[in-house]
This record gives C-alpha cells, sequence and structure tokens, in this order.
C-alpha cells in the first residue's frame, strides 16, 4: 500500500476510534454549561433573579474557567489526556449536580463559578490532544466533527431539556431534577474515560506498526517544519503577540456563542405563550441547521486548504442574521435570522481553532490553546451578561442581538487580517531564506 492510501486508512482509522467518545464529552460538557438557560425559565421565577443577576451568573462559569484553564491545561500535557480529561468529567460532573441545591443570588453565583473552574481545560485539551492523532489537514473536518458534540446537545438536549421541566416529584423542583439529571453522566464518562482513551498512537494497541511508524512521520515532519518560534516554552507562548490576538478574536466569536445559548430559550419564550417542551423544539431549530452547514463548510476548507474566508464569510452572514433577527416583526422571519447567525457562529470557529493548532506546537500549543481559550472564554462573560444588562435596560432583546451580530462580524475581519498579515509574513520570510541559501555554484 503506498502512503497516500495508508495515510486515507490511519486518518479514516483514528477518526473512528478516536471522535465518537470526544464528541459524547463535549455533548455532556455543553449540556452542562448551557442547561442553565432552560432551568431558568422556572429557577428565576422561583428564586426571584432578575434578567442582570442571570446573566451575571451564567457568564460566571466562564471567570472560573479563565483562572483555571492554562495550568489545567499544561497539567494534561504533563499527566497525560486520559487521567486528566477523566478528572476533568468527574470534578464537573459532581458541581453540575449540586447546581440543583442552589437557593438563591450568592449560591448560584459560587456554583457557575465552581463548575466553570472544574471544567476548565477540556476544550483546549481536546484541540491539543488532537494534536497528537491527525495531521494538519484533516484537523478542520475533525474539528468540525467534534464540533458536532455542542451543537447535537443544543439540538437533543433543548427539547429534553423542556420535557425535563415539564414534570416533577421526589419534592424537587423541576429545574433541580434538570441539573441532576443532566450532571450525573459526567461522572459515568469520567470513570469509562479511564479504560477507554489512550495518551499517544505509540500506545494504541488497535494500530499496526505500519500505521504508527506513518503517523509519527508525519506528525514529526509536520512539527519540524513549523518556525522555531513555534515550539517555544510556555512562559514564551503567553507573551506572543500571535496568541494574544487570537485570543481576542476568540472572546468576540464566544461572546456570541454563549450570548444566544443561554438566553436563547427566554428569547423564545417572549413570542408568544409557549410550553417549555414547544420552546425546546423551536430553540433547537438552530442548531440542526448549524450541525449540516458547520460539516460542509469545514470539508471545503480542509479540501482547498483555505482557511481565511472561510471563517470570513460565515462570520458576517452570521453578524447580518443577528441584526435580521433583531430587526423583524415576524416570528418566522427572526427564527430565520437566528439560524442564520448559529450557522455562522459554528461555522467559522470550527475552522478558526485549526489556526492555532497549525502554528503552535508541543508545550507551546499546549500554552497557546490554553491562553486561547481561557481569554476567549472571557466572551463567555461578556455575552450573557451583557445580554442580561441590555434586555433589562432596554426592555427588549433587538439591541442586545445587534451587539452579539457586531461582535461576530468583527471576530471574522480580525481573523482575516491576522491570516493575511502572517501569511505574508511567513512568504516574505520563505522567500528571504531561499535568496541567503547557498547556491550550487557556491559550494
Amino acid at each position: 500500500m503506498d502512503d497516500v492510501r495508508l495515510g486515507e486508512a490511519v486518518v479514516r482509522k483514528v477518526r473512528w476510534r478516536v471522535l465518537p467518545f470526544l464528541i459524547l464529552c463535549f455533548f455532556v460538557a455543553f449540556l452542562d454549561r448551557v442547561n442553565v438557560g432552560f432551568a431558568a425559565l422556572q429557577m428565576n421565577q422561583d428564586l426571584g433573579f432578575t434578567p442582570e443577576v442571570y446573566g451575571l451568573g451564567a457568564g460566571l462559569f466562564f471567570i472560573g474557567y479563565f483562572f483555571f484553564e492554562i495550568p489545567s491545561n499544561l497539567a494534561l500535557h504533563r499527566f497525560g489526556a486520559r487521567r486528566w480529561i477523566a478528572r476533568i468529567l468527574v470534578t464537573w460532573g459532581i458541581l453540575a449536580v449540586g447546581m440543583a441545591w442552589v437557593s438563591g443570588t450568592t449560591s448560584f453565583y459560587v456554583m457557575r463559578f465552581l463548575l466553570g473552574a472544574a471544567e476548565a481545560g477540556f476544550f483546549p485539551g481536546v484541540l491539543l490532544y488532537m494534536t497528537y492523532w491527525f495531521p494538519r489537514e484533516a484537523r478542520a473536518r475533525v474539528m468540525a466533527t467534534f464540533s458536532l458534540g455542542s451543537v447535537v446537545s443544543l439540538v437533543i438536549g433543548a427539547p429534553v431539556s423542556g420535557f425535563i421541566l415539564s414534570i416533577s416529584g421526589g419534592g424537587l423542583a423541576n429545574w433541580q431534577w434538570l441539573f441532576i439529571v443532566e450532571g450525573v453522566p459526567a461522572v459515568m464518562l469520567g470513570i469509562v474515560t479511564l479504560f477507554v482513551m489512550t495518551d499517544h498512537p505509540a500506545q494504541a494497541a488497535w494500530l499496526d506498526a505500519e500505521e504508527k511508524r506513518w503517523l509519527a512521520d508525519t506528525l514529526a515532519a509536520e512539527a519540524s517544519a513549523k518556525p522555531v518560534e513555534s515550539r517555544m516554552g510556555a512562559l514564551a507562548t503567553l507573551k506572543d503577540p500571535r496568541a494574544v490576538v487570537l485570543a481576542f478574536a476568540a472572546m468576540l466569536n464566544i461572546v456570541a456563542i454563549y450570548g444566544i445559548s443561554l438566553w436563547l430559550p427566554q428569547i423564545v419564550k417572549s413570542v408568544g405563550n409557549l410550553s417549555n417542551l414547544q420552546v425546546g423544539f423551536i430553540s433547537a431549530l438552530p442548531f440542526l441547521c448549524t450541525a449540516v452547514a458547520m460539516m460542509l463548510n469545514a470539508r471545503h476548507s480542509d479540501r482547498h486548504g483555505e482557511r481565511r474566508f472561510h471563517i470570513l464569510v460565515p462570520a458576517v452572514l452570521g453578524g447580518c442574521g443577528f441584526v435580521l433577527a433583531a430587526l423583524s416583526t415576524s416570528p418566522i422571519v427572526g427564527l430565520f435570522g437566528i439560524c442564520v447567525a448559529a450557522m455562522g457562529i459554528w461555522c467559522a470557529n470550527t475552522v478558526f481553532w485549526t489556526v492555532p493548532m497549525q502554528i503552535f506546537s508541543g508545550v507551546s500549543a499546549a500554552a497557546a490553546l490554553g491562553l486561547i481559550n481561557s481569554i476567549g472564554n472571557l466572551g463567555g462573560f461578556i455575552g450573557p451578561y451583557l445580554t442580561g444588562w441590555i434586555r433589562q435596560a432596554s426592555g427588549g432583546y433587538p439591541a442586545a442581538l445587534i451587539t452579539l451580530g457586531g461582535a461576530l462580524a468583527c471576530f471574522g475581519v480580525v481573523v482575516f487580517v491576522f491570516l493575511t498579515v502572517t501569511e505574508r509574513s511567513r512568504a516574505g520570510a520563505t522567500a528571504f531564506r531561499n535568496m541567503a541559501a547557498p547556491t550550487g555554484a557556491d559550494v
């Protein structure tokens, strides 16, 4: 078998062996992040939360995430993905269940902060883990497939959460059962992780010697082809302006992600006299569209080896979708606008995360991904809180939706400019090295 066919076979085998379990974990992770949006349909009234209090509490998850993200990702690089991801799953699952016993504003704030601290490191840890298994040319599709976990959690989780809110018993409120039922699976998955996950290809009993050789050689060649600065130490990486710019860009996108995902159930509920189950099904529709669009955009990006326009175009279109939803007086047109916005967010996001994986490697990749995700996830605090504050100040959602759309469009522009400058700098450096290299006549 030639190397091309061997490579295709190896990537296909790794994809089927590694991704399904990671998708399941991300499904549960994202569900535990955003189920507070559905719990709020009853919890806010039971506990007397204003829109601003809810928005602040929902966003505090990401402050905890911010403080513990980089240390967690460096620990994963040191101790191995299997043990560290298992630890993350178990601790966040316990705290997710603990959300059921929130009794007021202070306990709500504290539990959301602790839940974020517990989950810190999962997403960038998985991104780092993917660099151990997948060549660069496959990563956009792999990232899109992995991101299905978050999208599917919103497609399936929305109606399931709506259904759970329609039942009660055992002396607990419906929203309390929601946290318990959706938190327990994380603990179970943490235990399973210890038996299912493999840290590195060299340890994989399900790859034969030739497949391990191809994967090791391919990843080593990609790492050696990167500039020396891509393999710098952790501390140096944290000061790298490229990582800082990407972190700022990620923050803009995440403002839009959580501004809409944590408020969408309440936005839908405000349209009319809908049951919680109906809210769940309607809230799932934008993410059902997103699942298809995200895979198509990522596949096209990988096929053409192009990243800039596969980030810029979805981001700008998504921003327009937010504006359409804000200005429309028709619920149908407004829902269409939210669908376009959601597709734009996730299409751009999945391709975006291939950029730092392409620039950094080794421990610098662990530090860079941790930095980008931790600072980026401050947008998860800003988005929900800003939406709640604008909603309370203006009495409606249109201004908040326009703000989220502006953040998304700016994200696309920032990344587009960054990649354009980076590619030109790289091309100039390559030309300089070629000019400086000795010719045959000089030897």
